[in-house]
Order: structure tokens, then sequence, then C-alpha cells
């Protein structure tokens, strides 16, 4: 007898057509004899939608009620920060991936840094302003330059940019301010950019794929929505580490998984900091290194305050729903693994039928 599952994607947030491609590559890829597949979409302008026909929100609910599995392929506010997980809890229906609470704490990037720091794991500099706040000169002489100013709740890199000079800040800060009033500012870590997907198997065993190394093309300063999505980014599957290397990255995924409390799956983003010289503010005071208030900018140049291994990965962010279209890093790092796009689906959806919803 085949699985009731429902496809549930779309929403209101600013990564609506990512959650669109997504969920065209899930519903491409899914094993139509193995389950009796429903699509759900949530408009722009929040009117729900039943295989094409427009309906209420009661009837939408009741459709996703009557469901063995639902399958959120949302992402951004309004979907993958816990807020629909919390709907479908209160409907008692399984569903594949994060709960409330791993989602609502991987979307806030503020709130993510401060978990995964408790946990031992080392993150970038940074600073979280709220609305109406500038950073002070004081932030500006410890985090130095450049850095990079992201919406603290919102993904694809929407409205992100990096600063190379302070007054480029203002502009940044309105950019990030048109996705979310809550803005992290944080000191770029130079070095290697590499992910590693995490994959939770039905039997509870948790397991890391091969690293995956970012490249981007010249004309992007950094792994922004152009060169996710429009095809200028390289993939290198598996990156060209050492052995001890791949594992180290790998371990500090898992353990970043457990931090957040995730389930089913998660995206970890790390930078491999480059050796060299201690690089404190560069003019100044403070340009010895140390903020005035006493904040040390860390002897490895980072800002960081890491006082262990210089060469520890730097988590930089998580995704707890990242994308699902063939081309995205998660199903690619698994493809890789030698789990194919249709055996990764069966394996969250299984993984989700074993978890009992909250009651």
């Amino acid at each position: 007898m085949s699985i009731r599952l429902a496809v549930l994607y779309g929403g209101r947030s600013s990564e609506h057509e990512v959650s669109r491609r997504s969920a065209a590559s899930i519903l491409a890829h899914l094993d139509r004899e193995a389950y009796r597949v429903t699509e759900v979409l949530i408009g722009r302008d929040g009117q729900w939608h039943v295989d094409g026909e427009p309906v209420t929100l009661p009837a939408a609910l009741a459709v996703l009620a009557d469901q063995d599995v639902v399958f959120p392929a949302l992402h951004g506010p309004y979907g993958e920060d816990g807020s629909v997980q919390s709907m479908l809890e209160w409907l008692g229906v399984r569903y594949v991936g994060n709960g409330v609470f791993a989602g609502a704490a991987g979307m806030d990037k503020a709130v993510t840094k401060k978990l995964l720091s408790a946990a031992g794991l080392r993150v970038a500099a940074g600073v979280t302003l709220g609305p109406g706040e500038f950073l002070s000169r004081a932030d500006q002489r410890r985090l130095g330059l450049p850095v990079f100013v992201k919406p603290a709740r919102a993904g694809s890199s929407i409205g992100v940019s990096r600063v190379d000079e302070w007054w480029q800040l203002p502009t940044a800060l309105l950019l990030a301010r048109d996705a979310d009033p809550k803005v992290l500012v944080e000191r770029a870590v130079s070095g290697r950019e590499v992910d590693v997907a995490v994959l939770e198997h039905p039997d509870g065993r948790i397991e890391a794929g091969p690293p995956l190394e970012i490249t981007v093309p010249p004309t992007s300063a950094f792994f922004d929505y152009s060169a996710k999505y429009d095809g200028g980014a390289v993939f290198q599957i598996p990156a060209e580490l050492d052995p001890a290397t791949t594992r180290l990255v790998q371990d500090r995924a898992i353990r970043a998984f457990h931090a957040l409390g995730c389930r089913g799956l998660l995206r970890v983003d790390l930078f491999l900091p480059e050796p060299g010289p201690a690089q404190g503010p560069a003019t100044g005071d403070g340009a010895d290194g140390n903020d005035p208030n006493g904040s040390d900018v860390g002897a490895d140049g980072h800002g960081d305050g890491w006082v262990g291994d210089p060469a520890e990965p730097v988590v930089n962010e998580v995704n707890t729903f990242p994308g699902f279209t063939s081309a995205s890093q998660f199903p690619r790092i698994w493809a890789q693994a030698g789990i194919a796009f249709p055996d990764l689906l069966d394996i969250l959806i299984a993984g989700a039928r074993g978890t009992v919803p909250a009651s």
C-alpha cells in the first residue's frame, strides 16, 4: 500500500522561488509506486493550493492532517524557521526534517552561533544589531576589515554583503534590514570554504557525507545568490583534503547537528582558516590586537578569541533544510557517497515515519 505523502512548498518568504525549485526536484524523483503524492503550495500572497486548486486554510490543514508524512520543502521564514513545523505538530502529522526548536534556532544566525560556541565549536567573531542600532567604533576596531553583514534570519545569501571599507557599512545594513531588522556583522574568515552534509538514517545512525569545497567565480565577491543559483560556483566533491582534515570537518558537522538538536538532516558550512601571522585591526586604537574594552582579537587573527588549535575549522552557517534541486550541494554530496536522489528521499521519509509527533 502506497504512503500518503504531501510535498509542502512555496511560502511567503523571499526564498519562495528557491522552494519551488527544490519541490520540483523532489517531486520529479519520488517513486510514484511507493508514494501517493499530494502537492500543497503556499503562494507568495499566503493563498494555499492543493494539487493546483486554491483552497481555504482549514481545507489545506485537513489535507495535511490526512497524510502519513508531510515533506516541507520550504526555505527561510514562515517555513524553515519552525513555524510550519509547529503547525504540523499541532495537527499530529509526521514530517520530514528538523523540529520546531532546531528550525527556529538554525534560522537565527545569532542564536546558532551561541549554541555552537556553547558546545565548544569555533565560530567567527560577530556583533548582533537590533533595529536602529549601529556598529560601535570599539566593535569596528575589534572586528577589523573586511566584515560580512547578514540578515540574522534569512537564507540563500539574500541581503548579505561584504564590507571592505567602513563607509560601505550603512548601505550594507540597509540591504540586510530589507530582509530582517535583526542583523549580524561578522569578521571575514580567510580560508577554504567547505560544506558537510549530515544525514540521520531511519535506524538512528547519523552520518556525515564527503566534504564539498566551493570555489566562487571571479565575478562574485563571495558565495552569493547568483553564484548559488545561476551556476557560477564550482563544487569539488570530495574536497581535496587529507584524511585527518576530512574526519575533522565531518566530526564538527555532526557535533553541530547535536548542538542544535537536529533530526533528519543538516548542512554545515565551514571555513578552513589559512595559516599565517596574527592580523590585528588595521587602523586606530586597538591596532595592537586588543579591543580597548579588553576583548582580545585572537592570536589566530580571526577575531574570535579562539585559544585552541589555530587550524580548527570555523563553523560559518548551518542550513536546517538545504536546497534540494539536483544541482544543490546536499543531494550532490550524497550522490557522491553512493546514495541516489530517490534513495535519499526514501531515507528521509522513512525516518519521518518513525518519528512520533509531539502530543
